[in-house]
């Protein structure tokens, strides 16, 4: 069996930066072990696939380990192959997933938006092992919702620091989320996610799920500036909207090919 495939950076307007995802369109499902097997081939953080339905589509994203619940980046970077490479000639996308719901993605020249739920993490206590898996000393503030979010003082500290990722690999969340007030945007962060096999992900729709409505809250305003500062970066402009977040970014099409099944 002979399948279409691309991949696309998402969350930037240059080729080597965001976050890469491999995108796999489908006229039907394939079995699970395939998907995977795939995901785990193509050893990005994440490959997505979908399916048409009525006027929208099925979409399910996998990383090398496992299938995963929510993944920003390769739902926007399914969004610009489906509008770039793929003839989709309306402005709305809906994609229908398993556990987050109906996703909407809009087009705006180039500028791509997500319409997501929000996932407002509750206070917690960060277990030892995982501060000192991050080797950045004690965090301000530690929340969980489905990941952990530690809170820091500086942006200078969320880029220094340099993780034990087998250590992280132990620690009972799919994510790590750090963060902290940005010295040019409302608010920079980072993710690392080793347990499913993600040291760090370049730029993570699903975190801001987490982020942006505790920093909605901390500013005072709804709409915000980011940054994820891994070293490929990548910017997003966000909005909270009641119990929905909107994340916005661009993408480039960097790969289109087929793969042999």
């Amino acid at each position: 069996m002979t399948l279409p495939i691309y991949q696309a950076d998402a969350f930037t307007d240059k080729l080597f930066g965001g976050n890469p995802a491999a995108i796999c369109p489908l006229e039907q499902w394939l079995p699970e072990p395939v998907m995977q097997k795939i995901a785990a081939e193509n050893n990005l953080a994440e490959t997505a696939f979908f399916v048409p339905e009525g006027e929208g589509y099925k979409l399910r994203w996998f990383t090398p380990e496992m299938e995963i619940d929510l993944c920003g980046h390769a739902t926007l970077a399914s969004a610009h192959i489906l509008f770039t490479e793929l003839g989709y000639s309306k402005d709305i996308i809906h994609f229908h997933t398993l556990k987050a719901g109906t996703l909407i993605v809009s087009r705006n020249d180039d500028l791509y938006t997500l319409d997501f739920p929000s996932r407002v993490p509750e206070l917690a206590e960060a277990p030892p092992e995982l501060i000192e898996a991050l080797g950045a000393g004690s965090p301000v503030e530690t929340h969980k919702s489905r990941d952990y979010m530690l809170i820091y003082e500086t942006e200078e500290q969320i880029a220094s620091i340099q993780p034990d990722f087998n250590a992280l690999a132990k620690i009972d969340a799919i994510g790590i989320i750090v963060t902290a007030p940005g010295n040019h945007s409302d608010f920079v962060s980072r993710m690392f996610a080793p347990a499913a096999g993600i040291p760090e992900d370049p730029v993570t729709g699903s975190a801001h799920c987490n982020l942006i409505p505790y920093w909605a809250e901390r500013l005072g305003k709804a709409k915000l500036h980011a940054f994820q500062i891994s070293a490929r970066r990548g910017e997003l402009w966000c909005e909270l909207k009641g119990d929905r977040v909107l994340m916005s970014g661009k993408a480039v099409t960097y790969l289109k090919g087929e793969i042999f099944v």
